[in-house]
């Protein structure tokens, strides 16, 4: 565990919140109870008019949770009784974790080394019952984009490559919908690479892939270095458990890239990403949460963890001098549902585990109470989108007359 001083002195995590995981075990540690569950109220919202309840995790998960030192948190969504249908409650996973060797070990053995960590991981998710598990944004590698030197393609593998294969055994064993997100090389258009996000079934097949479809170019940081915008557009994977989507990474800053999804019917979004502190974290718990409410269905989003240091420096275009690591990745995943509530996140700087129960009727009725689909006006949207396309547009601006007259 990387360790930092504190203003007062006193010794803390790198990437804590003032020597605590996260901050929800900040306020829990800080504030009497009345008023934790005041303040957790206002900042995780409330399910169905209740706080959260935790999930009872099997003992083997814990074990594996304690030998392997990664954070594990469970925690329950409820959707209100109804006459007609019965519940739809699907147990849901997401992984956040570090590499597990450095950025200068040969390529194989830091592909090896995240599999052989990650194992351990996804058999807690299994033994504890989760049906869809989903890993964070090219999970297989150190996230090199920031270097924009070319060697780090080599980590790129086909849609059926070693990931793949490593996960649908995986996928087979525990009967568990697994979103594996990679660096693809794709071998049947001129080996060109894609940020991928492969969905294995169940029963370890195929069911489909989805490419990222908005690529950052933010100050140096430009991963089109790498691959382009993605061509699958806003696919939706009906599983035996439900109704899925990947938004990946810098697509959650795009109201309508989650807004597709939803118009494709999904029930749950997954947003699989890679960010640091400086550039992104105000935004990380209010985009993936307004989107579940905004599109009535639940988000699991997904932060790596850790710093990794790469060995030549680089710039990103900040103004500030070459250095050789992005930033710490924060962690922090969590879930958030269309009811306006979420879950306390994982930790900022250990590896985790976040599972969730959640009852998929719960879509339906917030469609219901808050009838955005019905109030929402699609024909005005996509008439101005069709004007905005075309080279001729003009703003839709109305000017005070006044502004044109003379001071005089």
């Amino acid at each position: 565990m990387n360790k930092s001083i504190s203003d007062n002195g006193e010794t803390v995590a790198k990437g804590s919140i003032c020597g605590y995981d996260s901050l929800d075990q900040l306020l829990s540690a800080n504030l009497k109870p009345e008023l934790y569950q005041e303040v957790s109220r206002i900042l995780l919202g409330s399910n169905c008019g209740r706080p959260l309840e935790h999930i009872v995790i099997p003992a083997s998960a814990k074990d594996l949770s304690s030998k392997h030192d990664f954070d594990l948190q469970a925690f329950s969504f409820s959707a209100d009784k109804e006459q007609m249908r019965k519940p739809r409650v699907v147990r849901v996973g997401l992984i956040q974790n570090s590499i597990a060797l450095p950025t200068t070990a040969p390529f194989l053995d830091q592909t090896r080394g995240i599999h052989n960590k990650l194992k351990p991981i996804i058999e807690a998710a299994g033994v504890a019952g989760v049906n869809i598990l989903c890993l964070q944004e090219a999970w297989t590698m150190p996230f090199a984009f920031c270097t924009r030197e070319k060697k780090w393609c080599e980590f790129a593998e086909p849609v059926d490559g070693e990931s793949t294969k490593f996960l649908q055994e995986l996928a087979k064993k525990y009967n568990m919908v697994i979103v594996n997100p990679i660096l693809e090389r794709d071998m049947d258009h001129g080996e060109v690479l894609w940020n991928t996000a492969v969905i294995i079934g169940n029963n370890g097949n195929i069911i489909g892939k989805h490419r990222k479809n908005h690529i950052p170019r933010v100050g140096d940081f430009n991963e089109s270095t790498y691959y382009m915008e993605g061509d699958t557009g806003h696919p939706v994977f009906e599983t035996v458990f439900g109704k899925i989507a990947v938004n990946i990474c810098y697509g959650r800053h795009h109201p309508l890239n989650w807004l597709a999804f939803g118009l494709n019917g999904a029930e749950i979004v997954f947003n699989p990403s890679a960010t640091v502190g400086e550039l992104s974290e105000p935004m990380w718990p209010i985009e993936a949460r307004n989107a579940a409410i905004a599109n009535s269905y639940f988000v699991g989003s997904i932060n790596r963890v850790g710093t990794e240091v790469f060995p030549n420096a680089f710039t990103s275009g900040n103004g500030k001098p070459q250095h050789n690591d992005f930033g710490h990745f924060y962690g922090s995943s969590h879930f958030s549902a269309p009811d306006a509530s979420c879950t306390p996140s994982l930790s900022r700087y250990r590896d985790g585990l976040l599972i969730s129960d959640m009852d998929l009727n719960l879509c339906r009725q917030y469609k219901d109470k808050w009838g955005f689909r019905m109030t929402a006006r699609y024909e005005v949207y996509a008439d101005l989108l069709a004007k905005y396309l075309k080279p001729d547009f003009k703003p839709q601006v109305v000017s005070d007359p006044m502004l044109h007259k003379n001071s005089s």
